[in-house]
């Protein structure tokens, strides 16, 4: 995966001669000074409680990108602390997406959980030094003797037990002989620290909750701060990449690792990605699951990698939508448009073309020879010469949109109506003389037709033109097909900002439209799971990994041609403008 920059090295670490960002130049800095000996070693460290999202996809591109940029390694770790909310269907679909993206960890998957031991021992050795105590304050108390933003915590009553008494307590803890909660192991830093990080956290506390890879061996589990950075340390991770919610605890992870002398990573924050028309957030999508408001992590709707690639975003799309996002120090928010942008420009090239017509009605060329079929060279996709053309049958009696005829049309209607001709692509010029409705209901349910012989192909001899190109499909030669139209999750940019307002009550009613008896070409009812396809005139579609089989095939909808980035690139100011 070339991004195109620049690098020069002598057969060590390649480095970019232009840096995209200011972590690549703080790496850059490290290495000219030789700290870490030139190494660079990152991590991507996902809590195994619910599905990777788009924000993860940021993350998961810049640390497997800067150890790429600087011929590095980059580990997968599950930071699995928390057994209460981790499952092992999260660590799979995890490392499936992390995969998908195009990643390759090779032989570095770890687990916090794998240094379980380690992180008890140097538990054990903070207590030793007194530099951690036993705390019987509950966990509401810990709370209230914390204080406030603007005023100083107090001093746990227990903090002054002897080194020798919290170590009996706290090997107990790990025996199991107090109840959940009852007790914990806090640092001992500074009640009066300005950073609440810093007033003695709690890094140990009593669960008894089944781990998924340890089972019932533990009754006591490590706080994240605390597992983070001695996990990046025995790992040798030089540079510990988080997003900006960590940097009030790079103090603390500083402290962890200087107190117990052990191998120092530098931690180093950016910000997160936020998206319009979604939220990002494991909590809000789990609920959103459990409520019944989304088909499961997988929804096509849903900003998880799961949801997008069964939607039919290709990875490249992706990774190539966190090159532009880029890397900043403050939070922002990006125009979900960028990303639908990415996705249209990466299918745009490598989709093939195909007919589909959702919404059919009939079309008869009275002047057709009966029974007769004939096939046309359509072109299998414009931007890529070397995928050439394939033959698509043509026959009397066809399908087509039925947006695409109106019988009393407006002025500025140019598809089919009465008395106009119109090209059905690659085929004939077609001109309706007649409807036929449905005597109960009114409404038109086969359109005739005659056609003119002299522009096969498309073309009139005589050089006449017209107005609208339409596509459409041989009745004789098509299969029915469901299709998934897919809209934002959410009807507004930021779901929940308006006041009285929750962010459940902005969920677009109008996400998901399901049309039965679509008429799609007969080749494309064998679609391959997850097969890309661009529909003539409708947009991107992708056959539904989950729901589509052989024969009975289910499209869903991935962008439209529609791109509204586009529009947005056009009007925003230039020479530096705001």
């Amino acid at each position: 995966m070339d991004d195109g920059r620049k690098t020069s090295g002598d057969g060590g670490n390649a480095v970019p001669e232009t840096p995209a960002d200011f972590i690549r130049e703080i790496i850059l800095e490290h290495n000219r000074s030789g700290r870490f000996g030139g190494r660079v070693h990152t991590r991507f460290p996902p809590e195994p409680n619910g599905y990777l999202h788009i924000g993860h996809a940021k993350s998961i591109c810049l640390n497997f990108g800067i150890a790429r940029d600087f011929s590095g390694k980059c580990n997968l770790r599950f930071d699995d602390t928390n057994p209460s909310r981790e499952e092992t269907e999260y660590v799979d679909s995890i490392i499936n997406d992390v995969r998908w993206l195009g990643f390759d960890w090779e032989d570095r998957l770890f687990y916090a959980s794998d240094y379980f031991e380690n992180l008890y021992r140097f538990a054990e050795q903070l207590v030793m030094s007194g530099k951690a105590y036993v705390c019987d304050l509950t966990a509401e108390q810990v709370k209230e003797y914390r204080g406030t933003l603007t005023e100083p915590g107090r001093n746990s009553p227990w903090r002054d037990r002897t080194a020798e008494e919290n170590l009996d307590l706290f090997r107990r803890m790990r025996a199991g002989e107090f109840p959940d909660g009852s007790r914990t192991l806090r640092a001992k830093i500074d009640m009066a620290s300005p950073n609440l990080n810093m007033r003695d956290p709690v890094i140990y506390r009593i669960l008894r909750a089944s781990h998924h890879r340890t089972g019932d061996k533990w009754c006591i589990y490590p706080m994240y701060d605390f597992a983070h950075p001695i996990s990046d340390s025995l790992e040798g991770i030089t540079h510990s990449i988080c997003t900006l919610e960590f940097e009030d605890h790079r103090p603390l992870y500083d402290w962890f690792l200087e107190e117990l002398g052990i191998h120092h990573s530098q931690q180093i924050e950016f910000a997160r990605l936020n998206l319009t028309h979604t939220v990002m957030s494991k909590r809000k999508f789990l609920e959103l699951v459990n409520d019944g408001l989304v088909r499961g992590w997988d929804d096509p709707r849903m900003p998880t990698l799961a949801g997008m690639r069964r939607r039919g975003y290709p990875p490249a799309a992706i990774r190539a939508f966190a090159e532009r996002v880029g890397v900043a120090k403050r939070d922002s928010v990006v125009d979900i448009a960028l990303l639908e942008h990415c996705v249209r420009e990466d299918l745009n090239r490598t989709a093939p073309r195909a007919m589909a017509v959702l919404r059919p009605v009939r079309l008869v060329i009275e002047n057709y020879p009966p029974g007769m079929t004939e096939e046309f060279d359509f072109v299998v996709n414009p931007e890529d010469p070397s995928a050439g053309t394939r033959r698509i049958p043509f026959s009397g009696v066809l399908y087509i949109e039925r947006d695409d005829f109106m019988e009393s049309p407006p002025p500025k209607f140019f598809r089919l109506s009465p008395g106009r001709e119109v090209r059905l692509r690659y085929a004939y010029l077609v001109t309706c003389t007649d409807v036929v409705k449905d005597p109960a209901t009114g409404e038109v349910v086969e359109i005739r037709c005659i056609y003119d012989p002299a522009t096969r192909g498309g073309d009139a001899p005589d050089g006449r033109r017209v107005k609208a190109t339409l596509h459409w499909v041989s009745a004789l030669h098509c299969v029915p097909a469901e299709v998934r139209l897919y809209e934002h999750l959410f009807s507004v940019p930021f779901p929940g900002s308006t006041e009285g307002r929750s962010w459940k009550e902005d969920i677009n009613p109008s996400s998901l439209e399901v049309l039965s008896g679509c008429m799609v070409e007969r080749h494309l009812a064998s679609s391959e799971p997850g097969a890309a396809w661009q529909f003539e005139r409708l947009g991107y579609f992708c056959a539904d990994s989950a729901d589509s089989r052989p024969g009975a095939p289910v499209f869903n909808r991935t962008v439209t041609l529609r791109d509204e980035w586009a529009k947005i690139a056009r009007s925003a100011p230039k020479d530096g403008g705001n």
